[in-house]
């Protein structure tokens, strides 16, 4: 049996892989491997690798790598820790190939242990582009350690080529989000409003805002703005979901809890909504605000719009439904007025979202299943032609 190893480290990113993971728990011709770190062993994110026994699967390995730190130096020397603990944990299982997915800088320490180990590492989401972030960086460093590709849109799978990798390892399959929104069910208005335990008004939105680290504006200054443009509009409730484990997210946390203690009648807020809550909220809320890429990658397929603050989403192929603006308050208030407005919501109303396909995780499983390993760890790089000013 061929062994594959799934590694997660946050919940959004174990809901992103979950049909995948499902797919391979039940192939006869497939031995599942689950490994779990990250966010998933925290008391502060919920400890959420409970949730992943609860929906049947065996894990395999916890490897601890997160301190409790979550200023610049926390992060490296938990990375620094993560390659330690991750090397140990793949001798252990030795798995035939390593599934992993996103930008990270978990993922990072598991692709760099992996590679060392001569481990064939499968990567999903890779090519894309989040300039105003280090995962940037990170996503094509983990593209370069990898040996299968499999990417959300053309263009995306063109940049990794464009990185140097062999076409015939690069697949297009689309975004896994895409495909938990046509097979999950989700909850009714109701079953929403008594799971969240908020009576949702005429006007909502979800507001999502992760910490910035490339931009000029610190991420405290950033969120700031956006709290002083909510509070504009006093008739809207908010859900707020909080920051994952990344430089400055206790701050962000830690102005959620306070706007939200001020604001208790029309605010609420959540470690994490998980990926039925979350997808189930999108059907109910007016817009989502924030600058996460779940803005630009599901929330179009609900054809509401996504105010999309700052840059760290910038490079990032985007719907006809998101609004971009600067991250200060006089903007964050015109792009919500626009995407309020009639002719924006008509606009949107047939909108397509570039990163539609169907059936993502079974294209992935059928390459993880049948793909030849005899000589994948032999990477050529694939050179382009082009002229480039300068050179001679």
């Amino acid at each position: 049996m061929r062994k594959i190893c799934v590694v997660t480290g946050s919940r959004a990113e174990f809901g992103l892989m979950y049909w995948v993971m499902r797919g391979l728990q039940e192939d006869p011709d497939i031995k599942l491997q689950i490994c779990v770190t990250g966010m998933h062993l925290s008391p502060d994110f919920g400890l959420t690798y409970k949730e992943i026994e609860a929906a049947g699967f065996l894990i395999d390995e916890k490897v601890e790598m997160l301190l409790s730190s979550d200023t610049s130096i926390g992060i490296s020397k938990s990375i620094g820790l993560g390659v330690i603990s991750m090397s140990e944990a793949l001798d252990r299982l030795k798995p035939d190939i390593l599934f992993i997915l996103g930008d990270r800088f978990e993922i990072f320490s598991v692709a760099i242990a992996a590679m060392v180990a001569k481990i064939p590492i499968a990567h999903c989401h890779g090519g894309e582009v989040t300039e105003g972030v280090i995962d940037e960086a990170i996503r094509h460093s983990i593209t370069k350690m990898s040996h299968l590709h499999f990417t959300s849109t053309v263009e995306y799978a063109k940049r990794v080529m464009q990185l140097g990798e062999t076409p015939d390892y690069v697949y297009n399959v689309g975004a896994l989000g895409i495909e938990n929104i046509n097979r999950l069910e989700l909850l009714t208005r109701y079953q929403f409003e008594e799971s969240i335990g908020f009576s949702l008004p005429e006007k909502v939105v979800m507001v999502t805002f992760h910490p910035v680290t490339l931009e000029n504006a610190t991420s405290e200054e950033q969120f700031v703005s956006l709290l002083s443009a909510m509070d504009h509009f006093q008739d809207i409730g908010i859900i707020f979901t909080k920051p994952n484990a990344d430089t400055d997210g206790r701050i962000i946390a830690n102005l959620i809890d306070k706007y939200v203690s001020q604001n208790q009648k029309r605010c609420v807020s959540f470690v994490s909504l998980g990926q039925i809550r979350y997808l189930s909220s999108l059907k109910y809320v007016d817009m989502v605000i924030g600058n996460s890429s779940s803005g630009l990658i599901e929330v179009p397929s609900f054809n509401i719009p996504t105010v999309n603050i700052g840059d760290r989403q910038k490079g990032r192929i985007r719907a006809d439904s998101v609004i971009d603006c600067t991250p200060n308050t006089s903007s964050i208030i015109e792009a919500i007025n626009v995407a309020y407005s009639d002719s924006f919501r008509e606009k949107i109303k047939n909108s397509r979202n570039p990163y539609g396909k169907y059936n993502s995780s079974g294209k992935i499983i059928s390459v993880l299943k049948t793909v030849n390993l005899n000589s994948i760890l032999i990477k050529s790089f694939r050179d382009i032609n082009f002229k480039c000013k300068g050179l001679r």
